[in-house]
This record gives structure tokens, sequence and C-alpha cells, in this order.
């Protein structure tokens, strides 16, 4: 912007030789127009323009774009000028009685300057995206930061290791967004949701007639993810075949649909998690070997929430924020006896039984205030050693064992995540023999699966 078209024309014939498109402007209220309409990265402004200065220019383009570039170009320029337009936000103060080369140096600075500041401001909204659910400050969890941003930008298999409810799948989208694969698909598949039978052809698909009712021909997970990442939650369950054929996968980047011959390519990021002890798999020879060390080429252990609590008041006020965008009520404060019930209480199902806790305590909040009778039962009950439970009078032997039975399936269940299959394990039983002990104990509390 500049009221002299000779020294615009030197400017833009200087600018063009280098490659930069420029926009001309004699004077500030079109300047502004123009910058605006076409989102210039730069504004070259003349401290002296017919209507209002250059000052002025500069205050306007900054409040509608805090990002836009400026740089203040004048003959008559005092030392007062260049403070007020630096601390308005100006990258350079530029005499026109420098030299042309000079003045394009600076120029070409300043539009570098943008740049970098762009580039900037695009990783920290990238970052901000990707991160976005994985709330911590704890030295663990900064760890599995370090470990995110480091492994992201490579191809290698990553395996994701933490209880269930930790934030598995928040990690690998979050590699995934920060990948060169971002533009391409995120194809999640929960493995231990599937049948056996079903996994193989859910990983890599079917002919037409591959088995009774595949009526046509099926593209698998891993046809699907072609140019993106797949992310395999609870691998620890994979037969023998679908381990060849998945360990095929990451060596040979190819595979056959089931029932078909046609060798069909693919190229996927593997991410895969799980809550079980794979270590103790291989032991027992239900793992394979040579998989586990193509999977595990970076591992990431994410801790569980007891093993973190000074993040509670953080993940409280984050979960609060998202249900308040998705229109649940607003709470402006948390009642300080609610927040050392939650400091004290173990979480089981770790960060998902919190989030499940949160939105629980907000719908039946009365007002904008969550307190320590909003939350669940479990929280607000004081807990009483075994010994208590022992010496309650009035109660038979018989009864007494079948309350310590009732606390120890009840226990198992949520630090399954009320995940049927796993709380068996974990209590030595079969599922049926625990879906006949909830029935007998009444107990349908928390997220069945």
């Amino acid at each position: 912007m500049d009221d002299k078209p000779g020294m615009r024309q030197m400017l833009r014939t200087a600018l063009e030789m280098k490659g930069h498109e420029v926009l001309e402007a004699g004077d500030g209220e079109s300047g502004i127009g123009i910058a605006l309409k076409f989102h210039v990265d730069l504004a070259i402004v003349d401290l002296k323009l017919p209507g209002i200065d250059g000052i002025e220019v500069l205050k306007r383009l900054k409040d509608v774009d805090p990002a836009v570039g400026v740089v203040v170009i004048s003959a008559y320029g005092t030392i007062d000028d260049v403070v007020e337009a630096m601390k308005l936000g100006a990258i350079d103060f530029i005499s026109k009685s420098s030299p042309l080369d000079e003045i394009e140096i600076r120029v070409e600075k300043a539009i570098e300057e943008r740049r970098i500041l762009t580039e900037r401001e695009y990783l920290r909204e990238e970052l901000e995206s990707a991160f976005e659910g994985i709330v911590g400050k704890d030295p663990k969890m900064l760890e599995v930061f370090r470990i995110i941003k480091k492994v992201a930008p490579t191809n290698s298999s990553v395996l994701i290791t933490g209880e269930s409810g930790t934030g598995k799948e928040l990690v690998a989208k979050a590699i995934h967004l920060l990948s060169p694969r971002r533009n391409g698909p995120f194809v999640k598949v929960n493995c231990a949701a599937l049948p056996e039978t079903l996994l193989e052809t859910e990983l890599f698909g079917h002919e037409k007639g591959a088995f009774t009712g595949a009526l046509k021909a099926r593209k698998g997970r891993f046809e699907i993810a072609d140019g993106g990442t797949i992310f395999l939650d609870e691998i620890g369950d994979f037969s023998p075949n679908v381990q060849v054929k998945l360990l095929r996968v990451l060596q040979e980047k190819e595979f056959e649909r089931v029932g078909g011959e046609k060798t069909i390519k693919t190229d996927v990021r593997v991410i895969a998690a799980t809550n079980k002890d794979i270590k103790k798999a291989l032991e027992e020879g239900t793992f394979r070997e040579d998989l586990y060390w193509r999977l595990n080429v970076v591992s990431i252990h994410i801790p569980p929430l007891r093993e973190r609590k000074g993040d509670i008041p953080d993940l409280v006020a984050h979960f609060l924020t998202k249900l308040k965008k998705e229109g649940y009520r607003e709470i402006r404060r948390v009642e300080p006896e609610a927040m050392r019930l939650m400091l004290e209480y173990d979480w089981p199902g770790n960060v998902r039984e919190l989030e499940n806790a949160i939105e629980r305590a907000v719908v039946l909040a009365e007002d904008d205030v969550l307190r320590a009778e909003n939350l669940p039962i479990r929280l607000q009950e004081e807990k009483k050693p075994l010994e208590e439970v022992i010496l309650t009078p009035g109660k038979t032997l018989p009864q007494l064992l079948e309350e310590i039975e009732r606390k120890i399936v009840e226990k198992a269940l949520e630090q399954a995540g009320w995940v049927q299959k796993r709380a068996a394990e974990i209590l030595g039983i079969g599922r049926t023999t625990l879906q006949y002990k909830m029935t007998k104990y009444g107990l349908k509390q928390g997220d069945e699966r």
C-alpha cells in the first residue's frame, strides 16, 4: 500500500521476480479491503497514506486477522513511529531511503518469518487436535506424549499396552493424525469383539462363495486401510492362522482374501494394542515371537489412572468442557468433597470410568455445581476392611462368604471395565459361571459389552 505508483511498481517488479504474487493499493481503505478479501500473507504498508495512515491500517488489519504479517515502510518515520508499529505487531519497519536490494532482503526475511509463524501455528493446532482427549501432566503421561511425537512421523509399527479404559485408541489416533498418513484412512478393529471364525475375514476380506453365506466378495480392513493406519485393539486372542497372515502383511505388505488366490498389495501402518500380558503368551507358546517383535518396534505403555491421580482435576475439567459442547448442563464449580472422593477412588475402569462418572454427575446435578451426591454410589460408600465384614453381627457363615464373594466378583468386573470375558479370566472361572454369579448377586452396573 503506497500512494506513489512508482514505488509500488518498483517493489512489485522486484518481488514478482522472486516468485511472489503481488497486489497493489493506493490508499489504506482499499488496501485493507484487498488484504482481507484475498487473505494475503504479508502487507507492505506506507506510513503516510491518503485518508487513514499506515498505523491505523496496521491496527485494523491486526484486529480482523491477527495472523497477517505487516511491514511498515516510510521516508519520514520517527523513532516513536517505529516503536508504535512494532508494539502493534509489525514484523519490520523499513526506510524508503534504504537501497533496493536491502529492502528486498528485509521483505524476503519478513515473508520467511511469516511462513515460519504460520507453520508453527499449524503444527500447534495439529498437535491440539491430535491429542484431543489425552489429558495429563504426570511424568508418565509426558513420556507417552514424547514417544507419540517421536514415532508418529515414521512408518514403524507400534504396540500400545495398558489396562482397559486407559485410552489406547486415543493414542493410536494421535499417532495417525501426526503422521504423513493423516489424510489416509484410520481403520480400527476391536479384535476381542469378533469370534475367531469371523476375525480372519474381517481383517483380510473374502471372495464370493468362500463359505456359507458369502454371497459376494468383500474387502477386509487391510484393504480399506490402504494408504493409512489400521488399529488392531486387543490382539492377545489371535488364532495361529491369523497370526501367520498378519506376520506376512507386516513383512511382505501382501495377503489373499479368504477363499481367494489373488495376492493383494497393501500399504498400511499397523498399530496394535492389548491389556494382556503378551510376554506370558510368548512363554506359553500361544503368541508367535516373530510377530511380537514385528508389532513391538516401538512400545507405549499407558499408566492406569490410579498411578496418576494428579491428572484427575484436569481430566474432570476436560470432560465438563466436552459435555458442555455436546449440549449438557454447564458446570461452573466442583464441590471440594466431590473432588476429594474422585481423588481417593482407585478408578478400576480408568479414564473411561471417570468420564462415565462425570457424565452421570452432570445429568443429576441440580444447578451449576457438581456435588458429592451426584457421583456414583461406589465413590460415596466408605470402604470397609475385610475384618469388619467378617465380624458383622447377626450373619451366618454362608451369608458372610456370599457377601465376600459378591465383593470379589464386583471388583473383578470393575477391573475388567465390565467386560465379562476379561472378568472371568481374572477370577479364573468360566464366563457362564460368572454370568450365574452376576445374576445371583444382582450385578448389573457398569458398561457391559
